[in-house]
Order: C-alpha cells, then structure tokens, then sequence
C-alpha cells in the first residue's frame, strides 16, 4: 500500500473507524474515502455497489457496525442480526466486484462459544453454544468470518478478519441504555461523584472476567496486520489479560474519585463468564500492545469528563 492508494474506512465516525483514520494519517495516508451513515447506508446493497463503482477504494477497512452492550443486544435481536448481516454483505461483495486489492473485516470475541476453553483460541470458533443474549450480533460476525474466506477461496481475495477482545477509548458510546461495561461504568461513577451519591448500583454479580484494549492499540494491530497478515481465518486482537468487573469497578471508581459504595443487583445478566482471548498468534508475528488498562482508563476519563457532564445535564433537561 503506498501513501496515495486511495483507502476507506467504513464507520470512521464510530470508535474504531475514527482509532483507525488517526493511524492511517499518522502513518501519512491521505487519501480516505469516508460516508456517514446519512450520506451512505451500508445496508442498501444498490447504493454501495453505487458508491464503489464512483470511487474505486484501492482498500477498504470494514469497521462499521450496529453495536451495543448486554441490554442493546439481547433488546434489537432482529435489527442486530440484519444491520450487520446486510453492512457486511454488500461492502465485502461491493468490493470483490470492483477488485479491492485488501479487505480488514472487524468482528468480536462474542463470536466463540460461551463456555470455550480459556483463553480462547481461533481453532473454537464454531465448536459450542453462542452467549444468548449477544447471539445475533456473534452469528452476523461469524458469517463475515466466513465470508471473507468464501471470497478467499473461490475468488482469490486478500480479505482477514481481526477479532478484537473489548475496547475502549476515544469516541466511546456512555448512553446506559446501549453501552458497553468499560464506559458505562464510567460515566455511573463519574455522575455519582458529581451528584454526592452514597452508592452505586451495578448489574449482576461483578464475578465475569473480561479483557480491554485501549481502541488506539487496535489501531496499531489493524495496521500491523494490514501489512504482515494474509491468511484465512479469525485472528484475535487482544491483550491476553483479564479482569473480574468488581476489580474494574473498583479501579474505575478510583480513576474517578467516587468514594461511595458499590451495591450489585445480582437479578441482572452476567452475560458470559469469561472471554479472554489467546493472542499467542498475534505475538508470534511480533505485535504487541502498549497502553496498560489503569493508564488507557485515566487519559479516557480526563478526555470525557466534560462529555459526561454534559450528558448529565442534558438528562436531567429531558
């Protein structure tokens, strides 16, 4: 790839696209092709093929998605299922019809089974039973897995697919009713610290482990592998370390400065017990990532403040 091939990214606006634009440019790419949602819908196959057919991408980094926590994934079975299903179909389909020379396809470690060994390796993918409340969202990005390859195969298309483990980081989502764990928590402690709360209550037992990845070391890994990667198959991208989501919260209302107490309603879902990921492949091929959790969580926290405050605000308005 040389600094004037001409690149998009699809959901530059989101947390990764945006992780993703900012390496690109770092590395002295300027020639990105980016459409917001209302500009492109990624769902309507006719205006893809359209968009292609005008702009020729030379590679394309598939990062848009319909996404969301626990809640948002176990509420919209359906739109999570078909958004994404469609999204992909058409930018992977759009792009073999107009000889894109690399696809990156972004996909999630919900996509292996919810009682898989630990850590998990890329050999489990379709070997047990889906986490059910996120099953729709996994079954739309194993079938991008599988798509890539399918094109692989018959076609001879240079399309991988990068498994990432949970992110954070800048352009995060901290509405409560769709976010993931990492930011809504911030945003609890941090609204509960700014109103004097004397507790916080948080969904289920705080037992679950989970792995984070600052979105700016994804970055560098997309990057990474778009130039030293070229095989079939999911890689994961991760850290290879977790944590319970007690100790993330304790840590995070640390990083915040809440000094109240931590309440647990054990009526809600855990969700998955624990989803570490195996990263040994991706350290074999000598990448490894960089920002520590409580560093990643501290610069997050004094980037949004203000946004969390403001959201705050505009709550309590409405």
């Amino acid at each position: 790839m040389n600094k004037s091939s001409k690149i998009f990214v699809a959901g530059h606006r989101g947390m990764v696209g945006s992780a993703i634009i900012r390496k690109l440019k770092a590395e002295g790419y300027s020639n990105i092709v980016v459409r917001t949602s209302r500009e492109l819908d990624l769902r309507n196959q006719q205006a893809v093929a359209d968009f292609f057919s005008a702009e020729q991408p030379d590679y394309v980094f598939l990062a848009a998605a319909k996404v969301g926590g626990i809640h948002a994934n176990n509420t919209y079975r359906a739109e999570f299922l078909y958004d994404n299903m469609m999204i992909q179909n058409n930018v992977i389909h759009s792009s073999w019809k107009h000889a894109v020379k690399k696809l990156v396809f972004l996909g999630s470690s919900c996509i292996y089974p919810k009682l898989a060994p630990q850590p998990l390796k890329e050999a489990y993918l379709l070997t047990g039973i889906l986490e059910a409340t996120n099953e729709p969202y996994a079954i739309a990005k194993i079938a991008g897995i599988k798509m890539c390859d399918a094109f692989r195969s018959q076609y001879g298309c240079n399309y991988i697919s990068l498994m990432p483990t949970n992110l954070y980081g800048p352009n995060d989502n901290y509405d409560l009713q769709n976010s993931h764990v990492l930011p809504a928590l911030l945003r609890k402690f941090h609204t509960a610290k700014e109103q004097g709360l004397s507790f916080v209550e948080l969904w289920g037992s705080g037992t679950p482990l989970r792995e984070f990845l600052h979105v700016d070391d994804l970055a560098e890994a997309c990057f990474f592998l778009f130039e030293h990667y070229n095989e079939a198959g999911p890689i994961n991208v991760g850290v290879g370390e977790d944590i319970s989501i007690y100790d993330l919260a304790q840590l995070i209302k640390r990083i915040v400065g809440f000094e109240g107490e931590l309440r647990w309603d054990a009526s809600k879902p855990d969700g998955t017990p624990r989803k570490l990921m195996d990263v040994s492949k991706l350290h074999t091929l000598g990448w490894k990532h960089r920002i520590s959790l409580e560093a990643g969580i501290a610069s997050v926290y004094q980037e949004v403040k203000e946004q969390l405050t403001a959201l705050n605000q505009s709550t309590i308005a409405h």
